[in-house]
């Protein structure tokens, strides 16, 4: 396929193109475009696709404040700064200006250019759409400045500037063919809102009727990621009326209207040919979860199961590995299986190089004398209640025995949580207050201002991976499978991608207690915590200290089974294959 060039006059010319509209894009790590795992997914879609030629053009918001900078306080506390970065060093500006409507005034708005560049030489534009201009009140330039801030009219603003700013800003572009739309999450619905409009208008009309709605349909893709309530957007009509001054998409009732509000993810669901999840299970969880009350019908949604750019997150010291040993492996995330046959004491050493690289940087930053011969457990997620980051110190005395008797740890956490939520902030202070109850035998941090390049640091250089949230509320976790890359199995619940993962005592460790279906949410978290203590005690640990050889054989299951697997390359492939270009 060919690569979209910017053209003299600033247009850029494509042909066979999918649009692909995510609210956050982690396109370079000094870029703060980004919060956590739904970004640096984005990100990684689209590096893996500009690996394969795949002709696709990105849509994003700029964000000159990033998300948050994080610190923490004497007592534990996060606290939030934002971030200062300079656009023009990472983007050129654009030349076409567009106009969408807000509470009956003209926003403008103007893009960004950022190229993500593949192995091949191959180009996918980044267009960054910026509502900082002179021309538009205070309140309206700083729409687009920081990612998930203000209120909900603020955030519907976004929203808008994301759906119907970002398909103006295309056409504005004059691409010859857009086939598809991709919406990452539900924040960019409204993007079928205005190619509704577009297409009633092309046929002579002020309205789009059910004929319209099912030829948008065709061209429109919706990947959900959470079953959580809270990563589901929901307007009520007098906003949405406020801000869009029109209620006549109202009257389309099955269509925009779901429990009497407008739900993004229902209409992004009523709006797209083609629906998926983000592992097996939670393509089961979503067609469960999402049916409207008011709705006859059921949504078909399959899966795709997420995945991660190997060359993004294969450390320095593995790629160096891969290299002697697997010719072409960045073109080729398959090829890892290959590792099998790699002697299994220069894979432990490219791991001990890249532990050594973390302790540095933790005996830098806090001088608590973490070393490479104490395992090491890693959990870096964002903090926030169903994660449960806290299920591994919640019985201090209890995790101080087993290091007494079995050998002792070390563990590293990091992790930001958003600034409204107050649950995941005292997690944070819990786990920080808890270094003291576990000294010596067990050693505690937790890194602040959690990003891209402490996440890279993070995933190579721990021994195991942890993840215990409260299932089925892991839609997919991508953090275990960055790990896997470099030699580090996980140990977590099964669920997400790790139902997927786990052979048990291959790649990994499963945890987590049979638990009654009526059970409270304090009771599960009682019993996943303790069987999360008896698989460190009698299997992890022993393991690590007293059998080196089978504890390597795992380190190469985990690259050869889940590097090989679990990665963007054959995730963007199967996007491909099931949703681009099927129809």
């Amino acid at each position: 396929m060919t690569t979209s060039k910017i053209e003299a006059n600033g247009s850029l010319s494509a042909s066979e193109t999918v649009a692909y509209f995510s609210m956050e894009i982690a396109l370079d790590p000094a870029m703060p475009t980004y919060s956590g795992g739904l970004g640096v997914l984005a990100g990684d879609t689209l590096r893996a696709a500009a690996d394969l030629g795949v002709q696709m053009i990105a849509v994003t918001l700029l964000h000159r404040q990033g998300y948050l900078s994080q610190t923490i306080d004497q007592d534990g506390w996060q606290q939030e700064s934002i971030v200062e970065w300079h656009v023009e060093d990472y983007c050129r500006e654009l030349p076409s200006r567009v106009q969408v409507c807000i509470e009956g005034r003209n926003l403008y708005i103007r893009g960004w250019r950022f190229d993500v560049v593949g192995c091949g030489g191959h180009v996918i534009p980044v267009l960054l759409l910026d509502t900082d201009l002179h021309v538009n009140s205070t309140a309206d330039r700083a729409l687009t400045q920081q990612l998930y801030g203000g209120d909900q009219r603020h955030r519907l603003c976004q929203e808008v500037v994301l759906g119907i700013g970002g398909v103006r800003m295309l056409r504005s572009l004059q691409l010859d063919k857009l086939v598809q739309f991709h919406m990452n999450e539900g924040h960019a619905a409204l993007l079928g809102l205005e190619l509704l409009d577009e297409r009633a208008k092309s046929l002579g009309r002020n309205t789009f009727n059910g004929e319209d709605v099912q030829a948008v349909r065709r061209q429109c893709v919706f990947t959900t990621h959470t079953p959580v309530p809270a990563g589901h957007d929901r307007f009520d009509f007098d906003l949405v009326e406020q801000v869009l001054g029109r209620s006549d998409i109202f009257e389309m009732h099955e269509v925009f209207c779901c429990a009497g509000e407008l739900n993004m993810t229902y209409l992004a669901l009523n709006l797209s040919h083609y629906v998926n999840g983000v592992a097996k299970k939670h393509g089961e969880v979503s067609r469960h979860m999402l049916v409207p009350k008011d709705a006859n019908h059921h949504y078909d949604i399959d899966h795709i199961t997420n995945g991660v750019h190997v060359p993004t997150w294969t450390a320095p010291a593995f790629a160096a590995l891969f290299d002697r040993y697997l010719t072409g492996w960045r073109e080729d995330s398959a090829s890892l299986r290959g590792v099998l046959a790699i002697p299994a004491s220069e894979v432990w050493n490219a791991h001990q190089t890249a532990k050594l690289r973390l302790i540095d940087e933790i005996n830098a930053r806090q001088n608590l004398q973490f070393d490479s011969e104490t395992i090491t457990i890693g959990f870096a997620r964002r903090a926030t209640a169903y994660k449960r980051a806290n299920l591994l110190i919640s019985d201090p005395e209890r995790l101080k025995s087993i290091a007494a008797q079995t050998g002792p740890i070390q563990i590293v956490f990091a992790g930001k949580s958003h600034p409204r939520d107050e649950g995941g902030k005292q997690i944070i202070q819990q786990i920080i207050r808890s270094q003291n109850k576990l000294t010596p035998e067990v050693r505690l941090v937790y890194l602040a201002n959690y990003d891209w390049e402490l996440a890279r640091l993070i995933v190579a250089g721990v021994d195991v991976w942890l993840n215990s949230p409260q299932p089925p509320l892991e839609a997919s976790g991508t953090s275990g499978m960055k790990a896997a890359l470099n030699g580090v199995p996980s140990l977590s619940i099964l669920d997400g991608w790790w139902i997927e993962g786990c052979v048990e005592g291959v790649t990994g460790w499963a945890f987590g207690a049979s638990t009654p279906a009526d059970s409270s949410e304090s009771d599960r978290f009682t019993n996943d915590a303790s069987a999360l203590y008896e698989a460190l005690e009698r299997t992890v640990l022993p393991l690590y200290y007293r059998k080196p050889d089978e504890w390597r054989r795992i380190m190469s299951h985990a690259i050869a089974l889940n590097g090989s697997y679990f990665n963007t390359q054959r995730m963007v492939q199967q996007y491909v294959l099931k949703a681009y270009y099927e129809a």
